[in-house]
């Protein structure tokens, strides 16, 4: 199986090389190469639900090249496995980057390098990739051309980290190894929903997170350092705002590769906003779903970092806040 996995990463090989050095005909050719017919996209807010290659690249990546004319794609994690329900995934950690020449999305242009983050999942059947899911942090955009038209981020803003043992592209096949980082990751997240029962101390965060432990989330929530840093700056909030939500890990994809686990969803999460205290958003009793896509890499026994991404544009537009048209409100006075 180990072999299929790493076959299944030299099948998009040629695809993310042709990201990297963008060319429009090049990266056209190679999505078809290995997109099924057919096959599902789905991309964060306001993208959604695509089928087909060119319907892709139209719709994400054509505007993108055109707004950064060198655009391109860096990866800094790249892991494959299979998940519980026998479904085969690649998944794809990095950033994308160049000079933002042109506005996107009407975020205006800056001149500037730009980054971008994203977590990248795709389905493979028969040598074929049959379904994506994906998250670009366009939050991330909007802040680096000062155009942010939304709360203040509790954690810290900044140019997320690959892993620390910089081996994220050349991961080393070991099943074992892969089984033990998966039952990890998997038993921290049941305990995580024993919160509703027992509070606090019933999760147990010290048996599962390493004391230095860095956890990137996405921009508008920023990166927490150690087990107080995720508290103070995403738990806390976000739980005492959501106290009943609930993670669709059944519904999700959870696979791992050596030290690597990745987790993707769409969603991965309900939940009642019945409370203030997360984004300073108004509780209302509003019932939402959020799209959230992760990679964990373990390490002697305990999880050392966690990239989190979460489609925050989607959680404002299931609330009926247009954040893109607010941003157009804040900045229609920029020259």
């Amino acid at each position: 199986m180990q072999e299929l996995h790493e076959k299944n990463k030299v099948l998009l090989k040629s695809l993310r090389s042709a990201l990297y050095d963008f060319d429009r005909s090049t990266v056209l050719i190679e999505l078809t190469k290995v997109l099924a017919p057919d096959v599902l996209v789905q991309l964060s807010f306001p993208f959604e639900t695509m089928h087909g290659a060119q319907s892709f690249y139209d719709s994400a990546y054509e505007p993108l090249h055109k707004a950064i004319p060198d655009l391109e794609c860096r990866d800094t994690i790249v892991m494959a496995g299979e998940s519980e329900n026998g479904h085969h995934w690649v998944g794809y950690c990095g950033y994308y980057t160049g000079s933002f020449e042109k506005s996107w999305l009407d975020i205006p242009a800056t001149g500037h390098q730009v980054s971008m983050r994203f977590h990248e999942f795709f389905r493979i059947e028969n040598n074929l990739v049959v379904e994506i899911q994906a998250i670009w942090d366009i939050p991330e955009v909007m802040m680096q051309a000062n155009a942010w038209p939304m709360v203040p981020s509790l954690g810290r803003e900044w140019h997320v980290p690959a892993p620390a043992t910089q081996d994220g592209l050349n991961i080393v096949p070991d099943s074992q190894l892969a089984a033990k980082s998966a039952k990890l990751v998997s038993d921290m997240c049941i305990s995580l929903g024993n919160y509703a029962e027992g509070g606090v101390e019933a999760m147990e965060l010290d048996k599962y997170w390493h004391p230095k432990a860095s956890w990137y989330g996405p921009s508008g929530i920023g990166t927490g350092r150690g087990i107080k840093g995720f508290r103070n700056w995403h738990q806390i909030p976000f739980l005492n705002g959501m106290p009943n939500r609930v993670g669709d890990v059944d519904k999700g994809y959870l696979f791992s590769d050596g030290n690597y686990v990745g987790f993707t969803a769409w969603p991965g999460m309900q939940m009642t906003i019945s409370h203030g205290g997360w984004l300073g958003i108004a509780p209302a009793n509003q019932q939402i779903s959020m799209r959230s896509l992760d990679f964990w890499r373990c390490e002697k026994g305990l999880i050392r970092e966690n990239w989190v991404l979460v489609d925050l544009l989607h959680v404002y537009h299931q609330l009926g806040v247009d954040v893109l048209g607010r941003m157009r409100e804040f900045n229609k006075a920029r020259c």
